[in-house]
């Protein structure tokens, strides 16, 4: 008995010193409880399926009373919000085009006709295939307001909601996600690469070394950059492969533009992660950061959910997240055919982003690491 007591013991001994060296560093605590912290919060806000704002367009060529009426509880509800009232459907796909608006209304002249005369009164409804889930959800809402609507006028037959989904006409899950992963997959593995670029020759001793060489910072920079920029573009060509072609997705835009908008992606991303392998003093510090990172940039990418539908204050914290601009640029070119035209402002921040981590980084190799 007196040598279990004992055993047990030197066990809750053990299990106390390995508390304490938890808790006792200021590092550790922060790891422990920080990283848990954040994600609870930003998949709270940030991962919502809810139909919380839907920017939608309208052509009504009724200007009725009837059609006047179905608006306005298309507007009571608080999730439509009408960014814009078009005098022909020719200027529908502008908006639509570039993610103004979701959806688009086409309420025919003879609505309430149709109606007053128990005619099925039929309202097109044009959605914005890059995001089915979403364009799916409010295409159903649509229709129960529609119907609910018709029985409070005692119409029968009731609206009709003809749908319309362009660059994704079935509105198939697939299309939105797979074209998104040509950027999401290939980020994950180039900032772990570079992330523990420097941090793995630092710990081998030869990255002192190497700062005594000729070698200018921003040469070690260019070194260290290039083979996990090539490997992001190699990965990003094996899965555009197999969405083009094992699952047959149409590509509809231009693979010039979308390897230009790839390196962009991929250079802003590498920076990202030499900064984080420059600030990290071993290879477990340096994956532990990249891991805690990667999170956030997925949840605030518009992967899973559209940005718009995310809190204000975080769709600002977007602007500061590569994965958002890749992933929206890519899904343009290859869904919707877009022309540098109409994806310019995507550069801009992958650009500035590049601009800022990359000196950084050089700066970081001298100034931390010598």
């Amino acid at each position: 008995m007196s040598d279990l007591i004992t055993s047990v013991g030197s066990v809750l001994a053990l299990i106390r010193k390995e508390i304490l060296a938890l808790v006792k560093d200021p590092a550790n605590r922060v790891v422990l409880f920080a990283p848990a912290l954040m994600q609870a919060l930003l998949f709270g806000y940030g991962a919502t399926y809810d139909l919380t704002h839907v920017p939608y367009a309208v052509v009504d060529q009724s200007r009725s009373a009837a059609s006047t009426a179905f608006l306005a509880r298309l507007d009571g509800t608080g999730v439509f919000r009408r960014e814009a009232t078009l005098a022909s459907n020719a200027e529908i796909a502008g908006l639509i085009d570039s993610g103004e608006v979701l959806l688009a209304l086409s309420i025919p002249a003879d609505f309430e006709r149709r109606l007053t005369d128990g005619e099925e009164a039929p309202i097109q409804v044009i959605l914005d295939g890059r995001n089915s889930s979403t364009a799916g959800a409010a295409a159903g809402q649509i229709g129960t307001i529609a119907a609910d609507y018709a029985v409070s006028r005692g119409a029968s037959p009731p609206i009709t909601i003809e749908r319309r989904a362009w660059y994704n006409p079935n509105l198939e899950s697939r299309w939105t996600l797979m074209p998104a992963l040509i950027a999401a997959l290939s980020l994950m593995q180039t900032l772990l690469l570079a992330a523990l670029s420097v941090a793995r020759e630092r710990e081998q001793g030869t990255f002192d070394q190497l700062l005594v060489t000729p070698l200018t910072p921003m040469q070690i920079l260019i070194g260290k950059a290039v083979p996990s920029i090539l490997v992001g573009l190699i990965q990003s060509t094996i899965i555009l492969l197999v969405i083009r072609f094992w699952f047959q997705i149409p590509m509809n835009g231009s693979y010039w533009l979308l390897y230009l908008g790839l390196v962009s992606f991929t250079g802003a991303g590498v920076g990202l992660g030499l900064s984080i392998s420059a600030l990290s003093v071993t290879m477990q510090q340096a994956m532990l950061y990249t891991f805690i990172s990667i999170m956030p940039l997925t949840l605030l990418s518009g992967l899973l959910t559209p940005v718009h539908n995310m809190p204000e204050v975080l769709q600002v914290v977007t602007f500061i997240n590569p994965l958002r601009f890749g992933i929206d640029f890519v899904r343009r070119v290859y869904l919707e055919g877009a022309g540098f035209a109409d994806i310019w402002f995507d550069f801009v921040p992958l650009l500035a982003m590049m601009a800022v981590t990359l000196p950084l980084a050089a700066w970081l190799f001298r100034n931390r690491l010598s």
